[in-house]
């Protein structure tokens, strides 16, 4: 049998898509998700995302990382997938999905994927980092010189460390370019290593800057490894509200992959 794909990315974040709302894939299967993810025996990905029917929204997603196990929100995945709903002619230029963190909203202008965040009610400012889960937990931290951390070893050590222990965090390296242009590296749990980019990841950062007083913007520039990506948002009694994760996301390719 051979499985129909897509492949899509986001600032360098990729994921395999698959259309399954003729349920052709079988999501209990984690060995199935991890194979496909897998960079030298399969497709090649950071997670798998399945488009599948909901009954009032434009459609539902469904998240798995790249390690087979379904995770929390995806931001670059949300919005990739936003562009294949598009592309399957379900949505024109805006939609309304069902995430594993609730509705989300979204619009699509020529490659640029808007996607509706949900509001972020607290933020934890510690000493050394702040936490704050913007649909996945995530731990952020200042770095000096960023391009010389060691993102696997030192991520690792932060995602399975107190108090994160098994349930595990992303992990945010920042460093400050100007007021509103941070740049931004990440560790993601389920990648288990750097990924190129994470829009959950930066939608934390520019949050967890403006909370410090690292920047009084509400719409603030994110470089990543893989891209530029923005956030806006408005700061609400508790947190924040009104939050936008704004980017590129690209069809890269489409076919069969024996299964």
């Amino acid at each position: 049998m051979q499985l129909p794909f897509y492949k899509y990315q986001g600032t360098g974040n990729d994921f395999v898509m698959i259309d399954n709302r003729q349920h052709i894939f079988d999501k209990n299967d984690t060995k199935r998700i991890a194979f496909l993810c897998d960079r030298r025996f399969g497709i090649g990905a950071d997670g798998l995302i399945l488009l599948e029917n909901h009954d009032t929204a434009d459609f539902k997603m469904v998240y798995y990382n790249a390690d087979g196990n379904e995770s929390s929100m995806c931001g670059n995945g949300g919005r990739c997938i936003t562009a294949f709903a598009k592309y399957l002619g379900i949505i024109q230029d805006s939609a309304t999905f069902e995430a594993i963190d609730g509705l989300h909203e979204a619009t699509i202008n020529d490659a640029i994927v808007s996607l509706k965040m949900q509001d972020v009610p607290k933020i934890e400012n510690h000493n050394t980092h702040v936490f704050l889960n913007t649909g996945s937990p995530h731990h952020v931290q200042l770095e000096t010189k960023l391009q010389q951390v060691d993102i696997k070893t030192k991520g690792s050590k932060i995602r399975y460390g107190s108090p994160y222990n098994e349930a595990g965090s992303n992990v945010n390296f920042v460093f400050k370019n100007s007021n509103d242009n941070f740049s931004v590296r990440t560790y993601e749990r389920g990648v288990e290593d750097e990924t190129l980019s994470c829009g959950t990841g930066v939608t934390a950062v520019a949050l967890a800057m403006h909370y410090i007083g690292e920047t009084e913007k509400n719409t603030i520039a994110l470089q990543t490894q893989g891209g530029l990506l923005n956030v806006s948002f408005e700061k609400a009694e508790n947190g924040y509200k009104n939050i936008w994760l704004i980017g590129p996301a690209t069809q890269v390719f489409k076919g069969e992959i024996n299964d």
